[in-house]
């Protein structure tokens, strides 16, 4: 295929393969991020590069060295003046959501057995982008920090073959040799021989049946897909569909190739079926429960005397759905996983030149990231509500909000933020088995379009924030509007009192038992969160000091019964464990700050007294928090190597929320983060920060502003206030 002809590549990916200098990020009126490449030095001139353009391809942004702060007031303020440079025209942060290893090959792979292909700088840069992740092993892991696994090497070295690297290149050598290693591709995870066999380099025999019979059950059965968490019934939709027709790759030279180079022994001598439940030690995170195995065993024989008819309506059944998925979202999807698959269900269907095909051609490009490592595959089409949720709240807390300086930049995220709630339930509302969205924020952009709880709360605060407190801020959002989004969140709430990620849980908590994904947790129903919660909580909370006449039982009882779930869920140790954020300093801060505005704070809860106990104990000899991605896996604090500046905050935070009475440790933690601020107001990237299905690390890198400004300003505030006490 011309559009992927094998190309000359550097040994390492040290050093740019493109221009930098010719990137340019287009942003969309709804926030979406395109990145373009500018092949013309009249294209180059009639589009300069901005501050965050140069910010995020790693350049030098030309932002002059600031007055040293004496106190760390001064310091949070140096910060936002650094951070307000990279505040887009349209009113938020524009930045990079990577970290998993999975998804790029998702991209690549989904893109070459549809016939579309890529920009060379674009091929370039992914390479790139693999070079510069590769560990030591020479493999990859599930996500940037992990170790080599088969899963991270098989599927990225493919995705690095089609998108050009030889054979014979000394980074696929090394690959190759990992991954034999490891014991070849035959052990890969579930979705790896999804993945492997839609290139026609597994064979179908060696997957688990995946019926998409399952959508034709009633609804009201107990493991309906509509009642599983939504990424996995998602994902499930085009698996069924793409399984049912056993679509694959027309073989090529490529394809025979790659049938040689990922395995230990010759391809067509290979025991397919004998393969099905073969992981790698080194992928197994979570094992296949015995009921699983069983299933699997009447799943086989029922896979061996389908009914055609049967079949052929559950897959036509499956199209449908997909098809109301891409309406709903503009073909930007809930995520690039179920992206990049509905767009193979498109093009099998309908064929390349179709509307619906080209569409998700053009989308691709909402996912594709170019940053100072290459071009990655994001999470979703990013985290623009996430992050302006977080740093509205900060300038308001902080004081800076209020300072002149500031203002107009304020005011630009009040306008994104009223520009970003969806105002409508979806198109395809109760027959794509949707939660309402009216009054919702999303974690990216309206577009993608899925209410989240905690975005939704963090989303209401930021307004409720900016139109209060911001000398002359219109009221965008009316009242209606506000009282919209409380209606959301109320009916968010699970009968235990917690709040889940998406929607209300379906499913029965016995469903985990029938996980299929290997590398993940907790993926078959949705589960009650502490961060979630506590976002509602604190949202609902600030809402009716303002509004305090609005649906005031629903909101008192709400907030009731999700404390109740609060203290229920608050460990032993004294902390909360986080599933969004590394981990238990994340969940902590959340959890405190929900408490204190109900009056629980270290003087009156025990609850609160335990958990600022549990995190001081975690307080390191410089002053800092360290916590590594280990404690997601685990379930239990795990300390990284170094202390990190962003879960320093979270701890700080958390111990200001509780009204925690010594000043030392919060002290100690200021001085360390301006320690680490560099002379422009900025902080170096450290650690990852995130994390969802336990066993996946994501990246949140303007965490390393938001929470920084935030703590230093309310730390400021809070230690003149302690020792004026004293």
């Amino acid at each position: 295929m011309a559009a992927y002809a094998p190309l000359e590549l550097p040994a390492s990916g040290a050093l740019p393969f493109t221009d930098y200098a010719r990137w340019r990020l287009r942003l969309s009126p709804n926030g979406d991020h395109t990145w373009h490449y500018l092949r013309t030095d009249d294209e180059v001139a009639a589009w300069p590069q901005s501050t965050y353009d140069k910010y995020w391809l790693g350049q030098d942004v030309g932002l002059p060295e600031l007055p040293p702060p004496t106190n760390a007031l001064e310091a949070a303020r140096n910060g936002y003046r650094f951070f307000q440079k990279h505040q887009t025209e349209r009113g938020h942060w524009a930045g990079e959501y990577g970290g998993p290893m999975f998804l790029l090959p998702g991209l690549v792979i989904g893109s070459y057995v549809c016939g579309m292909g890529f920009k060379t700088e674009e091929r370039l840069e992914m390479i790139r982008y693999l070079f510069n992740h590769v560990n030591e092993d020479g493999g990859w892991g599930i996500h940037i920090e992990g170790p080599s696994t088969v899963f991270g090497t098989a599927l990225n070295y493919c995705a690095a073959r089609i998108l050009g690297l030889k054979a014979d290149h000394p980074v696929a050598v090394k690959a190759r040799a990992c991954l034999h290693k490891l014991g070849g591709a035959v052990g890969i995870p579930s979705w790896g021989k999804f993945w492997l066999s839609i290139l026609n380099v597994y064979d179908w025999e060696g997957n688990h049946p995946i019926p998409s019979e399952l959508w034709l059950l009633p609804d009201w059965v107990p493991i309906h897909p509509h009642r599983w968490w939504i990424h996995t019934r998602n994902v499930y939709i085009p698996m069924g569909y793409l399984y049912g027709v056993r679509f694959k790759m027309e073989e090529n030279e490529l394809v025979s190739s790659l049938r040689q180079e990922l395995y230990t022994t010759n391809y067509y001598s290979i025991d397919w079926p004998a393969q099905r439940s073969n992981v790698a030690a080194v992928d197994l995170y979570t094992p296949h429960s015995a009921v699983l195995e069983g299933l699997y065993t009447l799943l086989g024989a029922y896979e061996s005397c389908a009914l055609p008819p049967l079949r052929r309506a559950a897959i036509r059944r499956c199209y449908e759905l997909v098809v109301l998925e891409d309406e709903n979202t503009d073909c930007q999807d809930l995520g690039p996983v179920n992206k990049m698959m509905n767009q193979i269900v498109r093009v099998h269907a309908e064929g390349r030149e179709s509307a619906g095909a080209k569409r998700h051609l053009e989308r691709r490009h909402d996912f594709m990231w170019m940053g100072a490592e290459g071009m990655m595959m994001c999470g979703t089409n990013g985290s623009q509500l996430w992050d302006i949720g977080f740093m509205a709240q900060a300038l308001i807390e902080t004081g800076l909000g209020a300072e002149d300086e500031f203002r107009e930049s304020a005011l630009r995220a009040l306008q994104w933020l009223d520009n970003c709630q969806i105002r409508e339930n979806p198109k395809h509302y109760r027959t794509a088995y949707r939660h309402q969205t009216k009054g919702a924020w999303p974690f990216s952009t309206k577009t993608q379009g899925y209410t989240v709880s905690d975005c939704t709360g963090e989303g209401l605060k930021a307004v409720l924030y900016l139109q209060e407190h911001v000398k002359g801020a219109p009221k965008l959002i009316s009242e209606r509007r506000l009282c919209d989004a409380v209606d959301v969140l109320l009916s968010l709430q699970n009968t235990d009192g917690g709040f889940a990620s998406y929607e209300l849980i379906r499913a029965p908590q016995w469903m985990e038992w029938l996980n299929p994904a290997e590398v993940f947790g907790n993926i078959m129903t949705e589960f009650n969160y502490p961060e979630c919660t506590t976002s509602v909580i604190t949202a609902l909370a600030i809402f009716r000091k303002h509004y305090p006449h609005y649906r005031t039982a629903d909101i008192q009882r709400t907030i009731t019964h999700a404390v109740d779930y609060l203290h229920k869920a608050q460990r032993p140790e004294g902390g909360w464990f986080g599933s969004w954020g590394i981990c238990f300093t994340y969940a902590t801060q959340f959890a405190l700050e929900s408490l204190a505005l109900v009056g629980e704070t270290y003087e009156t809860s025990a609850a609160s007294r335990r958990a600022c106990e549990f995190l001081v104990s975690k307080q390191r000899a410089d002053g800092g928090w360290g916590e590594s991605y280990k404690a997601c896996e685990v379930i239990e604090w795990v300390e990284h190597k170094d202390t990190q500046v962003v879960q320093t905050c979270w701890a700080a935070m958390a111990l200001m929320y509780a009204k925690y009475p010594h000043p030392e440790p919060i002290e100690r933690a200021v001085k360390l983060v301006m320690s680490r601020q560099r002379p422009d107001g900025s902080w170096p990237q450290e650690a990852i920060e995130g994390v969802f299905n336990k066993n996946v690390a994501i990246s949140y890198p303007n965490f390393k502003f938001e929470f920084t400004i935030w703590m230093l300003g309310r730390a400021h505030r809070y230690l003149k206030e302690l020792h004026a006490k004293k």
